[in-house]
């Protein structure tokens, strides 16, 4: 009798032990994003990144001078996001580029309603600026990343599509962003 009552304590235990393991790597691994991440690089840009996942798909967009490559999510391509340089007077910090954008967008864009500029960390440093607006009668939403390279070379990264998925979409797109560096 003795011995049982031994054997079911330790199955017990060890019950618990395997249960504590699985809520701890559950966790400090999300499903969501363990073993979907991946990075990307190319031989005609200066930069790596992170797509969090395999919804995240590079097109090279050909243009007159060279190509650009663009970044899409889904099959319908419902939120894509653009990588632009940027070179800037020395002078200008960050701040006023967002400044002079949120003066150009409220002019250009039917219904733009601005959400507050909050400041950005990861490989890079800068701000994100979030807008909503009305393009062909339907809601439409653009997050951009300004990453400072130095004092004169911005990186925009900058992720347009429905106001609700870019808010589903947000902690993707942040470590996009916070993953985004220099070669």
């Amino acid at each position: 009798m003795k011995y049982m009552a031994k054997l079911m304590k330790r199955s017990l235990r060890l019950r618990i032990l395997m249960f504590s393991a699985i809520i701890v790597s559950a966790i400090l691994f999300p499903p969501t994003l363990k073993g979907q991440a991946r990075s990307y690089t190319a031989e005609n840009v200066n930069y790596a990144l992170v797509l969090p996942s395999p919804e995240w798909r590079a097109i090279n967009v050909p243009g007159i001078g060279h190509d650009d490559t663009e970044f899409r999510y889904g099959n319908h391509s419902a939120v894509q996001m653009r990588i632009r340089r940027e070179l800037v007077d020395a002078a200008v910090p960050v701040p006023d580029l967002i400044q002079r954008q949120q003066q150009m967008d409220r002019s250009l864009f039917l219904g733009y309603v601005k959400e507050k500029v909050e400041p950005f960390t990861g490989h890079l440093s800068g701000a994100r600026y979030a807008y909503e607006y009305i393009k062909g009668g339907e809601p439409t939403a653009r997050v951009i990343y300004y990453l400072e390279a130095n004092n004169r070379l911005i990186y925009r990264l900058e992720f347009a599509g429905s106001p609700d998925l870019l808010r589903t979409l947000s902690e993707e797109t942040d470590l996009i962003a916070r993953s985004f560096r220099l070669k």
